[in-house]
């Protein structure tokens, strides 16, 4: 295991802000300390201040607040994209809007400006915000839980707009939520260890044409920079083909 050390919460002007953070941790917190306690690397860090796309690995349900919470921790506010009809939904919908959260329409749904990826990094950037995106798009399919192949999503938004990229890994959800799980073990107390990486390097793609080619060589790069991350944090080899849904079979039934 990577050696990691536990961090202060850390603090940034945007965290100061009064918002509807301030009451969701209060909320949360106390009861996810309770049972989760976090450990990161020594350089585990977040810009102060600016936008980001943070893109972590995801093989449990409840990666979204154990991340969310390290955000947190680590002085920024979390962001995600969410399905679009999920801000149609009662109070839900209100709380998702209060929070920042992103509205993103299914492919070929007709998207307006607030439903459109590309429009929603254009409030990013006029927010100084950052948001978090799931590259594999689902919870791996891999067996041992590395990540599987990416798909375009944060890659292309990074590529698009300039905003920096930055690939995360941690490891310890699975102990408190397993993949497809449906019940929570909050004891004993999990530990999630977390490694934040430094921006990713897309200079190379810098007057390339954003075409399929492009595009997959970064989600490549993007989704093997993640793999290191995650392999120092297990202290294991990560297997030397990645999985890719399209290629392997394996029989999901009664997983869901």
């Amino acid at each position: 295991m990577s050696d990691t050390v536990k961090l202060r919460s850390r603090l940034s002007a945007e965290k100061r802000r009064p918002s509807v953070f301030w009451l969701l941790a209060a909320l949360i917190l106390p009861l996810w300390s309770l049972m989760v306690r976090y450990r990161f690397t020594r350089d585990s860090r977040l810009p102060s201040s600016g936008p980001f796309i943070l893109a972590p690995n995801h093989y449990s349900e409840i990666d979204p607040i154990a991340m969310g919470a390290a955000v947190w921790h680590l002085g920024r506010l979390p962001r995600f994209m969410a399905k679009a009809s999920l801000f149609t939904v009662p109070v839900f919908g209100r709380l998702l809007r209060a929070s920042g959260q992103i509205p993103v329409e299914r492919a070929g749904a007709n998207r307006s400006k607030a439903g459109n990826p590309m429009g929603a990094a254009g409030e990013l950037i006029e927010r100084q915000a950052g948001v978090i995106v799931y590259p594999e798009g689902s919870l791996t399919r891999d067996p041992e839980l590395w990540p599987m192949r990416g798909k375009s999503g944060a890659v292309r938004l990074a590529l698009e707009t300039g905003i920096p990229l930055i690939p995360v890994a941690h490891w310890g959800t699975q102990g408190l939520l397993p993949r497809y799980g449906k019940r929570i073990h909050p004891f004993p107390r999990k530990t999630i260890h977390v490694s934040v990486g430094r921006p990713l390097d897309l200079s190379r793609f810098s007057g390339r044409p954003l075409d399929q080619k492009t595009v997959a060589e970064a989600t490549e790069l993007l989704m093997t920079a993640i793999t290191e991350l995650l392999a120092e944090l297990r202290d294991e080899q990560p297997p030397a083909e990645r999985w890719d849904p399209s290629k392997h079979q394996q029989s999901e039934t009664g997983r869901f």
